[in-house]
């Protein structure tokens, strides 16, 4: 099963949390905060949203930084994706 996402959607795989601190502290599972930062997987076709023109501006492979309280979790199988509307997209990371 894969996921389409429609309109201005953005679906995004989010990347692993560091295990460890720079200065080299293991944290711990519940010390591990959630990194704002995924890899886009797959992405709707833009068009017209809300009666505005929407241009998709990422591509399927770009790392992002996104809105910490934004999209919604699904689960297929054993991966976990996020989806997210494009404007929650702050960055592209280069």
């Amino acid at each position: 099963m894969k996921l389409k996402p429609l309109g201005d959607r953005v679906v995004v795989k989010q990347l692993e949390a560091e295990e460890t601190t720079k200065s080299g502290i293991i944290l711990t599972g519940s010390s591990k905060e959630k990194p704002q930062e995924a890899e886009v997987v797959a992405v709707g076709p833009g068009g017209i949203v809300d009666g505005k023109e929407v241009k998709i501006e990422v591509n399927i492979g770009d790392k992002v930084i996104y809105s910490k309280y934004s999209g919604t979790d699904v689960k297929l199988g054993k991966d976990e994706y996020i989806i997210i509307k494009q404007s929650d997209i702050l960055a592209v990371v280069e």
